[in-house]
């Protein structure tokens, strides 16, 4: 009898395991593939985010600091910076590969010092595309945030005080390297003291979410050929787009490009980088891609045959894939305020959140990006409604319709004890806080870090004070 009883214990506590291992599934979490591997819920149905023997209960710090919330993982950023360093260095050894590589990350991406400090402890060197931005490398240089070996590569059309901030800096012993975008540049920096980059605009078309098969950006190569020989230059740069979407033309443009480098080399004896600029996608919608290793074995396989046939050096290797670092190191969290019946759709139900999607997650609205959307508490919830999102501003377009699918999130009236619903949105480290607006007025979500067990208030929420200050109230 002892023995039936410690069996029945035994199944129920395996079917117990196994629910919640469903629930997992259901909502993506906790699959590196996706970027969900820190994520989990608890036994009450709640978010919860593991960093090693700290976690972090996301419903808990919600009662706690409010909502709108915007809640940084830095953590996740030196994990996934990590792994880029790993594997190409695996990569680089196994193809006997002799050039060097480095990850530079956009500061464009995300400036929040909450983002940039964990790249740069990691051993990540820094992209800048404006002067603003070079500004805030020149604090952290003054201050001594970061070592002499940090290297600062310099993007994007460059005004006078851009140009004259970069030979500050060059001054006062920084790595600093322009990148030529136009002939103005160019007759700018013939007389530049340290090396130099250009950028090519290569001529491919590829799929990926935002192809530009032409855009203001660089050279044609034939205006490199007829440029000819540039003193001190040292770096090719591209950027083939943003979310490429298939393993083929993130490698065949790197392919494409490195015929062009072959050929500048021969003219510029002191190239030896290729710079392959932005590209590696992040899983929004949590479905599988192509991984980051299988894109870096292809990329060093490439490099090294194409030189090889040459008969020149192994390039060093640049990659500025700052989105697939830094998106999934945020979640944005919105609180469910009021639900509306929709007569005609695909989802059933309005539910109005106490953010603004125009001015939060600006992406939804300016390219239709589709976001990993699921509820914070009540995940074990077992009866769901087909909603769409509607945004506090008073505009049709502040919605969120997943592309005009739906959200699936519980159901208001049948949430127990009378709890308030809330949404997290995934992956939004990348670009929404740079972009952010005040449409209507809104405040800005406030922001916290969350990393090694403690909790930082990063940004508090702002007043209607704070906000018609920059209107000039």
């Amino acid at each position: 009898m002892v023995k039936k009883k410690k069996k029945s214990l035994k199944r129920r506590k395996r079917r117990k395991k196994q629910v919640r291992k469903n629930y997992k599934k259901i909502w993506k979490l906790g699959d590196k593939e996706v970027g969900t591997r820190p994520f989990d819920i608890d036994r009450e149905g709640k978010l919860v985010v593991r960093q090693g023997n700290y976690q972090y209960k996301i419903f808990d710090l919600v009662k706690r600091f409010g909502t709108s919330l915007e809640i940084i993982f830095p953590f996740i950023i030196e994990e996934r910076l990590n792994e880029i360093h790993e594997i190409f260095a695996y990569y680089l050894k196994q193809n006997k590969y002799k050039g060097k590589f480095r990850f530079h990350y956009p500061m464009k991406v995300n400036q929040n010092k909450e983002f940039v400090l964990p790249i740069i402890s990691e051993g990540g060197h820094i992209e800048v595309g404006s002067a603003n931005e070079l500004w805030l490398i020149k604090r952290l240089w003054e201050q001594d945030q970061f070592s002499s070996r940090i290297r600062v590569i310099c993007n994007g059309p460059k005004t006078k005080r851009y140009l004259s901030l970069i030979e500050e800096l060059k001054g006062k012993g920084l790595e600093i390297i322009p990148i030529i975008e136009n002939f103005l540049e160019l007759d700018y920096l013939r007389g530049y003291r340290g090396d130099l980059g250009v950028r090519v605009d290569p001529d491919l078309k590829i799929k990926s979410h935002w192809d530009k098969r032409v855009d203001q950006f660089g050279f044609s190569f034939q205006d490199l050929l007829k440029i000819g020989k540039i003193r001190n230059l040292k770096v090719l740069h591209y950027h083939a787009s943003s979310q490429i979407q298939r393993l083929e033309d993130l490698v065949g443009s790197a392919r494409l490009v490195m015929k062009y480098y072959i050929k500048l080399k021969k003219i510029n004896p002191s190239l030896d980088t290729l710079d392959i600029g932005g590209g590696m996608p992040v899983a929004y919608e949590k479905k599988k891609i192509f991984s980051l290793e299988s894109a870096v074995k292809g990329i060093v396989k490439t490099l090294k045959i194409q030189a090889e046939r040459a008969g020149i050096p192994h390039p060093n290797m640049v990659v500025e894939w700052g989105r697939w670092v830094v998106a999934p190191a945020q979640i944005t969290i919105f609180k469910i305020l009021a639900e509306k019946k929709i007569n005609r759709g695909v989802a059933k139900k309005w539910y109005f959140v106490d953010g603004s999607f125009m001015n939060d997650l600006l992406d939804t609205w300016a390219i239709k990006q589709r976001w990993h959307a699921i509820p914070i508490n009540h995940l074990h919830a077992k009866t769901f409604e087909r909603v769409w999102l509607a945004g506090s501003s008073c505009d049709s377009d502040d919605k969120y319709t997943a592309g005009g699918s739906y959200v699936r999130l519980p159901k208001r009236t049948e949430v127990e004890n009378g709890d308030d619903l809330y949404v997290a949105f995934f992956d939004t480290g990348a670009y929404q806080d740079a972009l952010a607006s005040n449409h209507c007025l809104l405040s800005n979500p406030a922001q916290l870090s969350a990393d090694s067990g403690l909790i930082t208030v990063t940004r508090t929420r702002e007043t209607a004070e704070d906000v018609g200050k920059r209107f000039g109230w």
